[in-house]
């Protein structure tokens, strides 16, 4: 299992614009702001519920959409255990929403909700949205939510349209 999602919410403050990302994500691709290979910027912005402004990258993608919420979205396989692929997806999450908060155009204008976030696995073959994938892969994201969260500060909740993504989402106690 390879294609980890995270999304981070946000709350966001007048003046914020999805727009700004545009800019913002390609100084990114140009000053190399993260440690993959950055390729393109797109706007979906005029897609109705659609993903935003998306960073296109070789091994990942990061979007920002209209209520600010940021996502990483693994795109190629990682020879890691699965805790490993969770713990990185959120850590790259993590950091690209810290790079954001940081950036002038969204100075004041957009903050990440500690604790609050969503992990998907972006294959319903191999995570089909249903109690034996839950079953499976609770545990492992509980132990690296544990340590990169801390252990009885969180709730975790399962999704469950059966055509969805496999979905936890984590909030704070």
């Amino acid at each position: 299992m390879d294609h980890f999602q995270v999304r981070l919410y946000a709350e966001t403050m007048s003046g914020y614009d999805t727009g700004k990302a545009i800019p913002v994500f390609h100084r990114w691709i140009q000053e190399h702001a993260l440690p993959e290979l950055l390729i393109d910027v797109v706007d979906y912005r005029h897609v109705p519920e659609g993903p935003g402004v998306v960073l296109i990258g070789h091994d990942s993608h990061y979007g920002l959409d209209a209520a600010g919420t940021l996502f990483y979205s693994r795109r190629t396989a990682a020879s890691a255990s699965v805790p490993e692929k969770v713990r990185a997806a959120y850590e790259a999450a993590k950091r690209a929403a810290a790079l954001l908060e940081a950036q002038p155009e969204f100075a004041g204008k957009l903050r990440y909700l500690p604790g609050r976030f969503e992990i998907s696995v972006n294959d319903r073959m191999l995570a089909p949205n249903n109690p034996e994938t839950r079953a499976t892969l609770e545990p492992e994201v509980r132990s690296v939510l544990d340590a990169v969260v801390g252990a009885g500060t969180y709730s975790l909740k399962h999704t469950g349209d059966p055509r969805g993504l496999f979905t936890l989402v984590v909030s704070p106690r």
